[in-house]
This record gives structure tokens, C-alpha cells and sequence, in this order.
């Protein structure tokens, strides 16, 4: 059944106040959370990055709910190390951890030195270490030696029931490729009309009947000139194309590249609204899709759009 979900922001929040707003977000009525493994905010403005995973230790225990992350193996943490921490968390919340695995982006990876690769590359990176890190869900013994080297690894410690490992996909290209192998796909919100083809692609090349999760950023506040320039402030690299995202390296480089963005730009990236029922109306299109939405509303205000959101969108989503 399609679910709505926080997603926790750990470029923009202090990750004490991200323990609180998930308590909050829980009361509220939402029925996840989830959140990214990064190294680094996407703009000086953000001022935070976290550790994801000593985070996710630490809100599962204060949280009930059912936690996801995304992350890319293969740089920054070897998937050996990576699967262990996933394994770990599954382990001590039976049932309520997923993780996905992405390609990666150049300012959470690249700052280990190593060469970064072109997209075509670094998809087949990504599968080499999802296969190591589903044998070692598995239990079996690794020895790999390919893109990553992985030299006679086993997990000790796993869960009773084995830990679903998704895959995260922007393009319909990539999501057709991820499908045959994941067991489930993490995408990005928007416009229904962009994001179904996604969904599609998934779903028509190995991934029917397998779980869907949307990444859902929006922008809220009581009046649209707050909406507005929070999302200006906060989150204006979404303007970005082409592949920006995947490589510019540092935070001032998302402030440079994105500062001359305008506010027609963004609006057309983003939806920026004080209109619950917009909102409202946007994220039950993605839900209808049969998937779980993870609301991220990109500005400052998170007390007051968990208590908006609980209290006047979220009963009407279902």
C-alpha cells in the first residue's frame, strides 16, 4: 500500500534537531522516514552533513517507523563496509530498514581522490558492488576482484530475514537497467507525468510488483513569498542540469553555478506553493502510481509543515 514519508534532510539540519523532527513527524502521521548518505550540504546555505549512519542507529531507537537511506558504493565507503552497516541496523529493527543504492555524486564521493567516472561507468560500478554486497546479505563469503576489491568477507552479524536492496534511478535509461537486479527503486518526485515513465521503464524490464519510493521535494509556507524565498535560499541548485549535479565537487560550486538562477526557473523545477490542497493534489498523483512518497519540503520550516501537513494533507491522501 502506497505510504507517506519524511524524508530527513541532513544537508540542511543539525542531526539532534533531525532526531526531533522525526518524533514529530511520527506524531504528525506520517508513516516513514527516509533519508541520503552524504558527505557534504549541496549549498554553503545549508551549513550541515551529518553522518547518516551513526543517525539512523540513534532515530530508529527513538522512532517506530520504518527507515530507508541511499547510498553509493564503491568510494567513499567500500561496499563490504557498507553492507555490514546496513546489515547492522536490520539486525536490531527487524523489518524496518531498506537500503538503495545509487551511482553517486561527485561532492559526496570524489573527495577520496579517486578518478571520477563517467556515468556509463559508474552504473557499472554500481552493479558490480551490489552484487558483492547481496552475497554478503546472503552470508556467503567474498572474494572479488574487479572495479572494487573485496579479499575473503563475511558478515557475522545479519538479520533472521533478509534486508530488501534497492536500486535509485532519476532516468527512464537507468531504471530499465537497475531492474533486473534490485528489489525495489527509489526515485525523484515532480511532475507525475515525468516521473510514470520512470516508473515504467521499471516496471516493464524485471521491476512489476516490486516496492516503489519517491523522493517528493516541495516547497510550503503560509504565504507564497516564504515559500518562495526559502526555496530560493535553500535549494536552488535544483535548477541545475545535465551533469552538474552528478559532478560539480564542492558546495561553493552549487552556490556559483546556481546564483544568477531565477525565480521562474526554479518554480518550474520545484513546486512552490503556500496551496495545501496543490500539494495535496501533487502528491496523490505520485501515490496513485502505486508508491511510497517521501515529502521533503526544502525550506526551514519543518515544525510548521510536519503540523500543517499532518493536519490538513496527509488525512486527505488516503
Amino acid at each position: 500500500m502506497a505510504q507517506i514519508g519524511f524524508h530527513a534532510s541532513h544537508e540542511q539540519f543539525a542531526p539532534s534537531r533531525l532526531l526531533t523532527l522525526c518524533r514529530s513527524a511520527q506524531e504528525a502521521g506520517f508513516a516513514a522516514i527516509k533519508c541520503s548518505d552524504h558527505f557534504h550540504p549541496w549549498s554553503e546555505r545549508q551549513g550541515q552533513s551529518g553522518f547518516s549512519w551513526a543517525w539512523l542507529g540513534a532515530a530508529m531507537q527513538a522512532c517506530d517507523l520504518p527507515f530507508g537511506s541511499i547510498a553509493a558504493p564503491g568510494y567513499r565507503t567500500h561496499p563490504a563496509v557498507l553492507a555490514q552497516a546496513a546489515a547492522t541496523l536490520a539486525e536490531m529493527f527487524p523489518g524496518r530498514f531498506w537500503l538503495a543504492l545509487g551511482s553517486g555524486e561527485a561532492i559526496n564521493e570524489a573527495m577520496t581522490g579517486l578518478p571520477w567516472p563517467d556515468k556509463p561507468e559508474r552504473n557499472a560500478r554500481l552493479a558490480e558492488c551490489a552484487q558483492i554486497i547481496r552475497a554478503l546479505f546472503d552470508g556467503e563469503e567474498v572474494t572479488h576482484r574487479g572495479r572494487v576489491t573485496v579479499i575473503g568477507a563475511k558478515l557475522y552479524s545479519r538479520p533472521d530475514a533478509r534486508m530488501p536492496l534497492y536500486a535509485a534511478a532519476v532516468s527512464k535509461e537507468t531504471a530499465a537497467k537497475v531492474a533486473t537486479w534490485t528489489d525495489g527503486l527509489l526515485t525523484v518526485g515532480g511532475k507525475v507525468e515525468n516521473v510514470a515513465p520512470v516508473l515504467r521503464a521499471f516496471r516493464d524490464n524485471g521491476g512489476a510488483g516490486k516496492p516503489v519510493h519517491i523522493q517528493h521535494a516541495l516547497s510550503w509556507a503560509p504565504d507564497r513569498a516564504t515559500a518562495l524565498a526559502e526555496a530560493m535560499h535553500q535549494w536552488r541548485h535544483a535548477v541545475l542540469g545535465g551533469e552538474a549535479m552528478w559532478d560539480l565537487r564542492r558546495p561553493a560550486d552549487f552556490d556559483t553555478a546556481s546564483d544568477a538562477a531565477s525565480e521562474a526557473a526554479l518554480m518550474d523545477r520545484l513546486p512552490i506553493s503556500e496551496d495545501l490542497g496543490r500539494h495535496t493534489a501533487d502528491i496523490a498523483a505520485l501515490a496513485a502510481l502505486d508508491a511510497t512518497v517521501h515529502l521533503h519540503c526544502v525550506g526551514r520550516n519543518q515544525e510548521a509543515f510536519i503540523d500543517a501537513f499532518g493536519a490538513h494533507v496527509l488525512p486527505d491522501l488516503f
